[in-house]
């Protein structure tokens, strides 16, 4: 089956188009009045969903490209809410993005409930799909969330799009015609904002409290999880996150946005934004991806801080309960999707860009520390990166939401795939997460399902209450799980082990190098 079939079959299964209903036959039952519209959901097994439902009075499309996101508009009309919208504009060389079709129409976000819990207002959680800031989608099958919940029939789960790469995260304002898109940088952040804005005014119409939601993501989810909390006026919308390998590391200075945009306008022969409405979607995708130009969020000053560590242990989220956490062998993941060569040269030029500025005595950290790394000759390499990229900055965002008076709740998920390589990986709990065991299935490993239900009993634990422990009551194993605050002293992380979930102390299982790799957290991604 070649790309396009691929494409063509999962739009039959989890897109088309929603159509306005006009002649008033619809099931009311299966039907929501929300600010911008009445949506009719479709019904399984008495769980609705409600897929492609905008949360922006206008897309950003035309003149829009680039525009802080519309807010919706009354609207008395009534619509299908049957299909996925599009996947958002990315490099889709990075996962798979590049299966499914891709729009600059793509602000829409999809609602799973179920009939079978009580009437009262239930917890929200929204998900911010991962994928670099440049990839993924909530057309993804692996964060449909049916699965999620039949099991949690008492939970509302909303998943949400937004911008992506070259579209959601270019730097602008420094065109001579760049006055007017000021906000360009940080556009994805924004969408979601928007996103949570629109469930906070309709999702009681859903059966939701929109009181108690909670943001949840992962990798470049995760990241705009703990990045939201730093933009003015989002605290209204949430009441708490968690963030699954991914941190406020992942962000960019405003100087190396405008060089990123400079190599873009230079291979496409543009000088002004106006320049820039000219190309197509699809050339800026293949010319960003060419380039690998990486458009992530920007520390800009306006509407994130140039120090976003430091906001934390300031106090910005101080009033949000936090969960975070990281995989034992992040990096490792990479090594597999890349490939030994793709990987070799990931690295090569990586240390050539970033670690090779390092002062002297930095570098000396760094390489002591790779020559205690044990294993296959990427290894030093995998860990190093699964350091600096994942693993110090979680524990970093810890130690500073708890500097800044804040409670934070921390996790290590340790797991392993049977793929010698790939171990415990980034991203390998999703499949546990969002309970689709069948995306396990071709590796001849499924996690044992007593742990699965826990983990996710604990996540709706964290949402519904602010604390993810498990009385023996509503435990699936029928044992009690404490999970202590992270705290200054004895820095608690709650070890998701597969068959002994428990308590530990970071220095027992040695999760961050504090001499050697810790320090890189203030380089960002370096």
């Amino acid at each position: 089956m070649d790309i396009q079939e691929i494409r063509d079959a999962l739009h039959g299964m989890y897109g088309g188009v929603n159509k306005p209903i006009t002649d008033g036959h619809y099931d009311a039952s299966l039907a929501v009045k929300c600010i911008n519209g009445t949506f009719v959901g479709r019904k399984t097994e008495n769980i609705t969903v409600f897929r492609g439902i905008p949360y922006v009075g206008k897309q950003p499309v035309g003149e829009l490209r680039w525009k802080a996101p519309v807010d919706i508009v009354p609207d008395d009309g009534v619509y299908e809410a049957y299909y996925n919208a599009k996947s958002a504009y990315g490099n889709g060389q990075l996962e798979t993005g590049s299966l499914y079709y891709m729009e600059e129409d793509c602000l829409y976000l999809n609602v799973w409930r179920s009939d079978d819990a009580p009437a009262q207002k239930k917890p929200v959680m929204v998900w911010i799909h991962g994928g670099a800031f440049e990839a993924g989608g909530t057309i993804d099958p692996m964060f449909d969330c049916f699965n999620l919940v039949k099991e949690t029939p008492d939970v509302i789960f909303v998943t949400i799009a937004y911008r992506l790469g070259v579209m959601g995260f270019l730097h602008l304002s420094h065109l001579p015609d760049g006055k007017d898109y000021l906000d360009s940088q940080n556009l994805g952040l924004l969408d979601q904002v928007m996103a949570l804005k629109w469930v906070h005014e309709n999702i009681a119409g859903f059966g939701g409290d929109p009181d108690n939601v909670t943001i949840f993501g992962e990798s470049a989810g995760a990241a705009s999880c703990t990045l939201l909390p730093l933009i003015p006026g989002s605290h209204q919308y949430f009441k708490r996150l968690i963030a699954e390998s991914g941190a406020v590391n992942q962000t960019r200075s405003p100087e190396e946005g405008i060089e990123c945009t400079n190599k873009l306008m230079e291979v496409l022969g543009c000088k002004t934004v106006a320049d820039l409405l000219k190309v197509d979607g699809d050339k800026l995708l293949e010319a960003s991806a060419v380039l690998f130009v990486h458009q992530i969020p920007e520390r800009d000053g306006k509407i994130l801080p140039t120090d976003t560590f430091e906001a934390y242990a300031n106090g910005a989220a101080k009033d949000l309960e936090i969960l975070v956490g990281c995989n034992k062998d992040e990096m490792d993941f990479f090594v597999s999707s890349f490939g030994k060569e793709g990987w070799d040269n990931f690295i090569a030029a990586r240390k050539q860009e970033k670690f090779a500025q390092l002062p002297a005595d930095e570098k000396a950290l760094v390489e002591s520390y790779m020559k205690d790394v044990k294993g296959d000759y990427y290894q030093p390499d995998s860990c190093l990166f699964s350091q600096s990229w994942f693993i110090a900055p979680i524990i970093r965002l810890s130690e500073e939401q708890t500097k800044g008076g804040g409670r934070c709740y921390t996790y290590y998920f340790t797991p392993e795939s049977p793929d010698p390589i790939m171990k415990c990986g980034h991203a390998i709990e999703l499949s546990v997460v969002f309970n689709h065991p069948e995306f396990t299935a071709d590796t001849g490993r499924a996690f044992d399902e007593t742990f699965c239900k826990t983990m996710r009993k604990m996540w709706v634990q964290f949402a519904k209450t602010g604390n993810p422990s498990l009385s023996a009551e509503i435990s699936p194993d029928g044992k009690a799980k404490e999970w202590p605050l992270y705290d200054l002293k004895d820095k608690q992380v709650m070890v998701l082990d597969e068959f002994d979930i428990h308590p530990a102390k970071e220095s027992e299982k040695k999760i961050v190098d504090w001499e050697r790799t810790y320090f890189l957290t203030k380089y960002y991604m370096l």
